[in-house]
Order: C-alpha cells, then sequence, then structure tokens
C-alpha cells in the first residue's frame, strides 16, 4: 500500500482569495458513487458536516467582514475547527478569547457556541458592536435555563465544563445550575427540592451517553423532569445516526473535525461502541496515517458539525490515492434547514444595497419534505422546522 499522496493545491490557511466557507458554496454536489476495484471502498455518511448554526456563524463573520471591512473581532473561535478559524484569520477576522481584548467602539461577533448574560453586559460597558451568532438551538437552551429558573427549579446541566457553549448557558443561572460532566459526577449532585428538578444538556454529546447520565439522575431523583424539547441538536443526532449505521461495515471509520470539536471527538466514539474495528479523528486528509489502513477493505468517513465539505473530499482524495476506489454513500435522512443571518447584520446588508438573504435559501422550502421523509425512514433524529 503506497503512502504517496498529492492533495489538490490549497493555500495553507484557507480557500482562495473571495472563496466563501459559507452559504451554497458549503454544500456542493455530491461525491459520486463509484465501483471499488480490488473491493476496496469507502463508505461516506450522510449526513456529515456543517450544520445550519456553523453556517449561520460562518456566513456572519464572512459578511461582516466584506461590509465592515478587516479587522472584525470574534470573541473565540467562531466554531470549533482549525481550518475554517485560519481562513478567516487570513481575511482580517481577529479572534480572541475575551472581550476586553477588544478595542472599544469596535465590532465582535459571538462565537455559534453562545455568551452569557454578563458578556454581553461588559460588551456594552466598552460601547462594542456586537453581532450576536449563537446557534438558535443553543439559544433554545438559554431560554429554557432563564425559564425554569425563574420557577425555581434546580437545573442539572449535562455537558464538559469549561465548554464555551456551557459557560454561556450557566451564565444565564448560575445560582440555580450545576454543571453534570456525565455519569461519574452523579452521586456528588445536590439539590434543594428533589421534585423541583429538571436535566438540561449541551447541544453537541453523545445522544447515548447523555441518556445514560439521564437514568442514573433519575434513580436519584426520580422526579426529575426532561427539558421541554430536545436540547441535543438534530445536527449532532443525525451524524451519530449515520455513522452507527456504517460503523459494522467499516474496518476503519475517519472523523474529520478538530480536537477541541466536542461533536467529532463524540462521533469518534460512536463509531467504535457501534462495531467500527478503529476509529480515529484528523483534521486534515494528510493526517491519515496509511498504516491505519493496513488489511482495511472498508473505510467509512464522516466530518463534525463544524467542519467544511472541503475537507472531506480532500480525504475522499487522499483514500483513492491509497487505493480506495469504490465510493458508496450511506444516509440515513435528508437535513433541510438554514437560519438567517443576525438580525442586526441583515439590517445593515439591507442598508447597504446587499442581499442579507442567505445563498441556499431555497433549500429551506424543502425542510417540511425532508422532515417526512426522515420519520417515514424511521430516523431517529431530523432539521427541526425553520
Amino acid at each position: 500500500m503506497t503512502a504517496a499522496f498529492a492533495p489538490a493545491p490549497r493555500p495553507a490557511v484557507g480557500p482562495t482569495a473571495g472563496s466563501s466557507l459559507a452559504g451554497a458554496s458549503a454544500f456542493p454536489a455530491p461525491v459520486e458513487s463509484t465501483p471499488a476495484l480490488d473491493g476496496k471502498r469507502i463508505l461516506l455518511a450522510a449526513p456529515r458536516g456543517y450544520c445550519a448554526g456553523v453556517d449561520r456563524a460562518v456566513d456572519a463573520v464572512e459578511k461582516a467582514l466584506e461590509l465592515y471591512g478587516a479587522p472584525v473581532y470574534v470573541r473565540k473561535e467562531i466554531v470549533h475547527n482549525k481550518f475554517v478559524v485560519e481562513s478567516l484569520s487570513a481575511r482580517g477576522a481577529v479572534f480572541v478569547d475575551e472581550t476586553d481584548e477588544v478595542p472599544e467602539g469596535a465590532r465582535v461577533v459571538f462565537s455559534a457556541h453562545g455568551v452569557s448574560p454578563a458578556v454581553h453586559a461588559q460588551a456594552a460597558a466598552r460601547n462594542l458592536a456586537t453581532i450576536d451568532a449563537t446557534c438558535p438551538l443553543v439559544t433554545k437552551v438559554h431560554k429554557e435555563a432563564v425559564r425554569f429558573a425563574n420557577d425555581d427549579y434546580d437545573i442539572l446541566l449535562i455537558g464538559h465544563t469549561g465548554h464555551e457553549e456551557v459557560e454561556g448557558t450557566q451564565g444565564e443561572a448560575p445560582e440555580h445550575i450545576q454543571v453534570v460532566n456525565g455519569a461519574e459526577d452523579v452521586d456528588a449532585v445536590q439539590v434543594r427540592d428533589p421534585e423541583k428538578v429538571i436535566w438540561l444538556s449541551q447541544t453537541t454529546l453523545s445522544v447515548d451517553e447523555t441518556m445514560q447520565t439521564v437514568r442514573l439522575l433519575r434513580e436519584r431523583f426520580p422526579h426529575l423532569q426532561d427539558p421541554p424539547s430536545d436540547d441535543i441538536c438534530y445536527a449532532t443526532q443525525n451524524r451519530q445516526v449515520a455513522v452507527k449505521k456504517l460503523a459494522p461495515h467499516a474496518d476503519v471509520v475517519i472523523v474529520v473535525g478538530s480536537a477541541n470539536s466536542s461533536n467529532s471527538v463524540r462521533l469518534v466514539e460512536v463509531a467504535l461502541e457501534a462495531g467500527a474495528g478503529a476509529a480515529y479523528r484528523v483534521d486534515t486528509a494528510d493526517e491519515v496515517d496509511p498504516a491505519w489502513l493496513a488489511g482495511a477493505t472498508s473505510v467509512g468517513l464522516t466530518s463534525g458539525a463544524s467542519v467544511p465539505e472541503i475537507l472531506v473530499r480532500d480525504v475522499v482524495d487522499r483514500l483513492k490515492a491509497l487505493g480506495y476506489t469504490g465510493v458508496e454513500e450511506i444516509r440515513t435522512t435528508t437535513e433541510d434547514i438554514m437560519f438567517s443571518l443576525p438580525k442586526n447584520l441583515r439590517a445593515d446588508l439591507k442598508a447597504a444595497g446587499e442581499q442579507p438573504d442567505r445563498p441556499h435559501r431555497a433549500r429551506r422550502d424543502r425542510a417540511a419534505t425532508a422532515r417526512r421523509t426522515a420519520v417515514a425512514s424511521g430516523s431517529t433524529a431530523v432539521a427541526p422546522k425553520g
């Protein structure tokens, strides 16, 4: 098996000047299925890659740069993907850890993971022009936290301490929320009234692992309430369902995604739990080690919800160069949803005579059909209403 591979020419920090990582360009034509020579094939999971919230956040930074010019500051990584962050940095986005690193009066974008009310207050105190690119599904969890805190519930937030999303949600009602990292934390949980307890979750967790934690919590607190709607986002669930379907047929599964991407890391774990012979995470195609593929005839391939499809196509090319000529897409549902850009950015685009609608707006019109198809096929998660 040869290790030789010559990827398509690409700048070190992003695509060609003027090209977009969002909108229609984030959803290229499907990979064409091809027959396998020598029996070696790629099983390509679908859905994979960008979710609607990531696409919206990346698009917001790109459009802000086009409209206002560089620099545009971004608090934290806009999404957890190294390639995306480097690409936007090359275009003039300046990523900072905290709001006080942004010059007074400058413009700052809040990441897709969301921020706490304290961060909004800090930005206002520094007279910053803010663009809130928080994923609407994360915003939904924030609103749930506020609602149940106002009703004086103890809120058990299942998630990873230190993750930006968890920090933002906990910041909505810190006196009511305690973070439960997983099953290992359950015994230490203390509540004021066992009959007024509800659980919420980080949106990017493993569905199975989260429900295991919920079952253990319910053993301790039989009156534990479920959130009014599923907190784990549709895209996270759909990508896990697709991996579960292909994993038993794959000798090796490769997940494209960055190390700080919670949902990408979970996909590796889900693949192993579902029967894959081995599973690895890579940021880019050049990280694929041919030694992983020794003796493998089928390689499963997917990507996390913050990964642009261009990186998946590079891995397909890499695997083809290593002899995996067959390509078969394993689809479990079709996602068809978009989120509008943040309201103030849309208004400024319109005032400047620019078109604020998303380049793939037409995809939204097919959302109801996609949901009906997914439900009919028995999928456990589908795109929510747009």
